[in-house]
């Protein structure tokens, strides 16, 4: 085993072993008063768990009501029933042959051609079975304002006279407090006390059950007293400080019929199953059962409380954590710190997805939850891969080795060779002072061999046309000037035509953007690169000599910078830099086999340099600044170049994909994986953000309207920890790698994050529109004369201002201190960020707000207001 195997996999066993030792630390348990006899009474409800609703499907038949009470009977002395119709008029007989006593119930509502016919079934049922001791007319029908005090006590007074067994009503107990005029019709009071409801947390609730079934005896002495639902969710969310969960359901059920049987108190838990069809009763609905929706007892009666799946949870999430790590031994040699952090980071994600496994499996997931999390798992499982190749980015620069491929890193060639070299400048348009800028630096390299091909295309205009043509006839007989009135491929177009007038003999290819004022030694230090034979391509990194103009050119300026100080860097150690064209020196022989500028997608460049990658020539990166050209002129202009990129890198995946898979290019598996991980680090990133964005806007109306539940945390942590993540990699990679400031990191941020709707559109163009026309990037006007006045970021402030408004509301709404909607709404305002971040630059764009001077004058006020402060006070003061 080599050394670097054998250290990760050294770190693997280390990361691994952590993790377990986390959740042994974290293994729920609990301890209970045993339940030594049957419970009192269970609510039963014989309803499969395939059911959607008891009053829209078949009625329920013998046969499954037997298999039912075979299920409870060994568990319970009684049953309570809440219906008298659809098969459940059938129930009484069958608990009789058990031995199962039952409180029959009436279903109570506005229906009254319904309310007759349960009330004629139940006295009917009443009756008929000696094991009918009760009958519970209605249940909570006044509370759910159904019906009044008044009528609910001249119902029950009414079905008294047509039966000899005890008549009452199931309310919550605070009604009973409420209308004594109901107490004074009934046989006996059933009430519900249910603290979940009330928010009480679990450990309160038996002695909260008790007192208040003390208060009920203290107002009504010599009333029976029963206790008609009692319970405890199993899941589900929490309301204030009641948290549902399986552990907490044993212990407070445990504890309370201990409690109930040593007290004399008569009660009925709710319920027998879960009722996975309660899906409208909130998020604990279809938990309340002492058994599942599959009959199964859902928490030993006796001994230890121990969480059922805990267990094989933690024995796939430490499976997974082991998978995660595995790619590390293909790594090459990492320090034990980047190690650790990758480890952890591969751990965390096993043990969210194992957490999700275990969410669908102890969960019943039917309907709009079911749709929820397939198309939440669908969008967030690319989120997770974009996460781990952030941290593994994290890593390598914040903990890894220092980069030693970069150029800068070279031994000085010390060949006197000058092999010649032809600069290829294509121009569309552009301001002649600005190109005469351009092709003065390039008079300027200290290079001796060289040629200048400036090639103007589709410029009908003789202003912007002669004055280049006499600008390089004066620079002399190094600069070809070609004016090409009509042709078609773009930029691309215009650099074959520039290689077919290079002169034979020049062996490398420079390109550089009209715009660009290059340093006198660029050739002089990067040409000498190209004596290694295997090399095809040296690229230098993009600077721009406007971030001066306004802080919107500064933050596009530092936004720029992260990708050409931390992502070029980094990919470079692996031979895996991202071509871009300008800036870039180009063997001809390599460029030539690559089959030299393609038009089939707007980014050639790139297009080009992964060609050259996949026939196996090397390429190299420096980080040193060589040429400066224009930022865009606008917002507008920004987004429309980063649509460009975007839109081109859709179309080079969908060209190169194939070239991808094993030996069909001679890429290396670290070249394939920088490639295929960047492209979905970037374009999908942004775009699966901006569509869970949308979709968790979408989602909102039908949480404030129709009181949906929110998405479960397992599906909202997630999109919070990929921010941070994404805020952690952002801010140390650029203090790490950028030479900026604070403010001007700040400002990279939003430039960053305002494009993300941008390039998810043009991910969206790329499966719409095999062929979108180059957009040229406005540059080298006046920025502020020129500028479109119409606002730049419609659709974004509209988007970002409605998830942030949806996400401060439900938090100010969220009145019972949900956990999930706190987490819901955090996720909606972490979205709105990027959307908001592009109506910001628009808004700002052209007021005071980008402009220096205002900056620099509020720092001053600000600076001389203390003194101005202790100026203004009397003298008295200050000799205080």
């Amino acid at each position: 085993m080599r050394p670097g195997l054998a250290a990760a996999a050294a770190i693997i066993a280390v990361v691994t072993g952590f993790h377990a030792a986390v959740w042994y630390s974290l293994r729920p348990q609990a301890s209970a008063p045993a339940i030594t006899e049957r419970f009192a009474s269970l609510s039963f409800a014989p309803y499969s768990r395939d059911v959607r609703h008891p009053d829209k499907g078949p009625p329920v038949t013998a046969k499954q009501i037997r298999s039912d009470v075979d299920a409870v009977a060994d568990y319970t002395k009684a049953i309570r029933t809440y219906s008298s119709t659809g098969g459940l008029e059938l129930i009484p007989s069958i608990a009789a042959e058990r031995g199962l006593r039952v409180s029959v119930g009436a279903w109570i509502d506005k229906d009254e051609t319904r309310n007759a016919l349960e009330i004629q079934n139940a006295v009917g049922l009443a009756k008929q079975n000696s094991n009918v001791d009760a009958l519970v007319v209605g249940n909570e029908t006044i509370f759910r304002g159904e019906k009044s005090a008044e009528e609910m006590a001249e119902l029950i007074r009414k079905v008294k006279r047509q039966t000899n067994v005890p008549v009452t009503t199931g309310e919550i107990w605070n009604v009973w407090l409420d209308h004594p005029e109901l107490v004074s019709a009934v046989d006996f009071i059933a009430a519900h006390i249910l603290p979940y409801w009330e928010g009480v947390p679990a450990e309160q609730v038996v002695d909260r059950s008790i007192d208040i079934y003390n208060r009920l005896r203290a107002a009504y002495p010599g009333k029976r007293i029963v206790i008609a639902e009692f319970g405890w969710p199993s899941a589900g969310y929490n309301r204030d400080a009641a948290v549902p969960g399986e552990l907490a359901q044993a212990d407070v059920i445990r504890t309370f019929t201990t409690r109930a049987d040593a007290l004399g108190i008569d009660y009925n838990i709710i319920e027998a199953f879960d009722a996975p069809w309660k899906s409208f009763e909130g998020s604990v609905g279809q938990y309340w059962g002492v058994f599942d929706a599959d009959r199964h007892l859902k928490f030993s009666l006796s001994g230890p409380l121990t969480a059922k799946t805990y267990q094989r949870t933690a024995i796939l999430a430490l499976l997974l954590g082991i998978a995660f790590c595995l790619p590390m031994l293909r790594l090459g040699p990492m320090t034990a710190s980047q190690g650790l952090v990758l480890g952890a980071a591969a751990n965390g994600v096993g043990a969210w997805i194992a957490i999700v496994v275990d969410y669908w499996a102890t969960h019943y997931v039917t309907g709009g939850n079911f749709v929820t999390l397939v198309i939440s798992l669908a969008l967030l499982g690319p989120l997770v891969v974009v996460l781990l190749y952030r941290v593994e980015e994290l890593s390598a620069i914040a903990f890894g080795r220092n980069p030693t491929r970069l150029v800068d890193m070279r031994p000085r060639s010390t060949s006197g060779r000058h092999p010649k070299v032809s600069i290829h400048i294509p121009a569309y348009r552009e301001p002649p002072e600005m190109l005469k800028q351009t092709l003065d630096a390039v008079a300027r390299l200290e290079w001796p061999n060289l040629e200048c091909i400036v090639v103007l295309n589709n410029t009908p205009d003789p202003a912007m046309v002669e004055p280049i043509r006499a600008h390089c006839e004066a620079l002399g007989t190094r600069f070809k000037f070609l004016n090409i009135e009509k042709m078609s491929g773009f930029k691309a177009g215009a650099l074959r035509i520039a290689m077919e007038h290079t002169a034979p003999d020049a062996e490398i290819i420079g390109v550089i953007d009209a715009d660009y004022v290059v340093h006198p030694d660029w050739l002089k230090d990067l040409v000498p690169v190209f004596e290694d034979p295997t090399v095809g391509l040296v690229q230098a990194p993009q600077d721009h000599r406007d971030g001066h103009v306004s802080p919107m050119h500064e933050a596009m300026n530092a936004e720029y910078a992260g990708f050409f100080d931390i992502g070029m860097v980094q990919r470079n150690e692996d031979d895996a830099i991202v071509v871009h064209g300008t800036m870039c020196l180009i063997r001809r022989a390599a460029m030539v086999e690559a089959g030299s500028w393609s038009s089939d997608t707007i980014c050639e460049d790139t297009d080009l340099g992964l060609s050259i990658a996949e026939n196996g020539w090397k390429t190299h990166y420096t980080r040193r600044r060589y040429g400066w050209g224009l930022l865009p002129d606008t917002f507008e202009a920004f987004k429309k170049q980063r649509h460009r990129w975007a839109y081109g890198g859709f179309q080079i995946i969908r060209k190169h994909w194939s070239r991808f898979l094993p030996n069909r290019s001679r890429l290396t598996t670290a070249q394939r994986r920088h490639f295929l991980l960047g492209w979905v680090s970037w374009l999908g990133a942004e775009s699966i953000g901006a569509l869970a964005a949308v979709l968790s806007l979408l989602f909102v109306p039908f949480v404030l309207a129709l009181g949906i539940a929110v998405p479960a945390y397992v599906l909202t942590f997630p999109i919070i920890a990929t921010f941070a993540v994404y805020v952690l990699h952002f801010v140390a990679l650029y203090r790490l790698r950028v030479a900026t400031t604070p403010l001007r990191m700040l400002g990279a941020a939003i430039a960053a994050m305002a494009v993300q709707f941008t390039v998810a559109k043009a991910v969206v163009d790329g499966f719409r529109y095999k062929d979108l026309a180059f957009a040229r990037t406005a540059k080298g006007g006046n920025w502020l004369a020129g500028a479109a006045r119409s606002f730049p970021a419609l659709p974004e402030a509209v988007v970002g201002t409605a998830l942030l408004i949806s996400g401060i509301g439900l938090h100010m709404t969220n009145w019972h201190v949900v956990r999930e909607v706190d987490l819901y709404a955090l996720a909606l305002v972490i979205q709105s960020l990027p959307f908001l971040s592009a109506a910001i630059i628009g808004l700002a764009e052209h007021s005071r707000l980008n402009d220096f001077a205002m900056w620099r004058a509020l720092r001053a006020r600000l600076t001389a207001l203390p003194r101005r402060l202790r100026a203004s006070q009397p003298p008295s003061a200050l000799a205080d």
